[in-house]
């Protein structure tokens, strides 16, 4: 995490933007907007050296509702945008905030290559396990007898993607899932997250209240772990493939180096750039 902080003491109001969130009353995210606002005040973290990034979706307005930098990308691209960002300006505190939708399915293959290669950033998603912004198509996590969706009457009929497994297997240094209903324990978990080294990954299950109503039910369900974190792979593995779903709190904290490369002296005169391509 960038160790720049802000001359003065800022509140979490002083992080929220003036923009009005137009998210459905009840949804989830209002809470992991809360959230964050927090921990960015409580890192004493200043605006000018956050940056927001995100692809599309519901959770993806997030960049407008935080008074930092801020860059609403495209479907599935946040991460490598943010991935180029944070190495060519490591001082900077980079958080990717997207959806289920956005982040596991046209962006998963980005999710599987920023878990493996570490670079110092904290990426949220959202979990409603349904695409929420068009009108609750069944999502890579949705379950396979989940029998609402219009698009799919009688259930997907195939397995969720499981985030939490794809990331511990790809890489990612550190690995927690939260729930929006308990918004100070995951403001716990980001603050966590965003001062751990290398790429951390944070799931929040967010309910669509919309389109999945029976989600509120989490805010009852979901139960902190009962066990410590652990930097075993392999014990994590096994503490993932016997859980519910509904577990929150950090499970995996690893040591592992995060990625930066050598940052060069930057080229001003475009013949001198154009010297490097040729062969």
């Amino acid at each position: 995490m960038s160790t720049n902080t802000a001359s003065k003491p800022l509140t979490a109001k002083d992080f929220k933007s003036d923009v009005k969130p137009v998210w459905c009353p009840g949804c989830g995210d209002f809470g992991v907007l809360s959230s964050l606002t927090k921990v960015f005040a409580e890192l004493k973290l200043s605006p000018e050296n956050v940056a927001v990034i995100s692809g599309i979706g519901c959770s993806s307005r997030i960049p407008a509702y935080v008074n930092s930098y801020g860059f609403h990308g495209v479907h599935g691209r946040a991460l490598p945008l943010a991935i180029g960002l944070k190495v060519s300006r490591p001082e900077l505190t980079v958080i990717v905030t997207g959806g289920d939708g956005d982040g596991f399915s046209i962006g998963g293959n980005h999710f599987l290559h920023a878990c493996r290669r570490n670079v110092d950033m904290t990426y949220v998603v959202m979990d409603n396990q349904v695409y929420g912004m068009t009108k609750g198509q069944a999502s890579p996590t949705t379950e396979a007898t989940w029998a609402k969706g219009k698009l799919t009457p009688g259930g997907p009929g195939i397995n969720p993607f499981h985030p939490l497994v794809i990331a511990l297997a790809s890489g990612a240094n550190y690995i927690a899932r939260c729930s929006s209903g308990d918004p100070n324990g995951t403001a716990k978990v980001l603050a966590e997250a965003i001062a751990h080294p290398g790429f951390s990954f944070v799931q929040v299950l967010s309910p669509c209240v919309t389109y999945r109503p029976e989600q509120r039910d989490w805010k009852k369900s979901t139960r902190p772990s009962p066990v410590e974190p652990t930097d075993d792979p392999a014990r994590a593995a096994r503490r993932l493939m016997s859980d519910d779903g509904l577990n929150t709190g950090p499970l995996y904290v690893g040591s592992r180096a995060p990625y930066q490369p050598e940052l060069k002296a930057s080229v001003e005169n475009l013949a001198d750039l154009e010297q490097e391509f040729l062969v």
